[in-house]
């Protein structure tokens, strides 16, 4: 257990590594003003990517049949924690322009798609 999630923690940083520098790079090479941080939506895809995997794990260990059941919540869960958190700062614009909306779908798909094979190894492993 303790070995797959910190197989996962360095999964989740390199996949920050190598997905932020050269996102924020392209963002300030072509001059481009985002209406939010782009590195607060990263961290807040990280964090949140892994208490998912943490709680989805823990489920795992004591009740391996609801553990699917305990990812669908929290992803739904993490969903409505990003409106909260980034309501202020991407939902009050009435009109997102391209490369905002390619620097709030860019991570979260990253990271989606990164919980989604790390929680699939470990329910297929149980």
């Amino acid at each position: 257990m303790i070995k797959r999630i910190l197989f996962f923690l360095a999964a989740v940083l390199i996949v920050l590594a190598v997905s932020y520098f050269p996102h924020n790079y392209v963002i300030i090479s072509k001059e481009i003003q985002l209406s939010f941080s782009l590195l607060g939506v990263y961290l807040f895809h990280v964090v949140s990517a892994i208490i998912v995997y943490l709680i989805v794990e823990f489920v795992a260990d004591k009740m391996p049949n609801q553990a699917g059941y305990a990812y669908l919540a929290s992803i739904f869960l993490k969903i409505g924690f990003f409106v909260l958190v980034f309501q202020a700062s991407v939902f009050t614009n009435e009109q997102l322009t391209k490369p905002e909306r390619f620097s709030l779908v860019i991570p979260l798909f990253l990271f989606l798609i990164l919980e989604a094979i790390a929680v699939s190894k470990l329910l297929n492993s149980k």
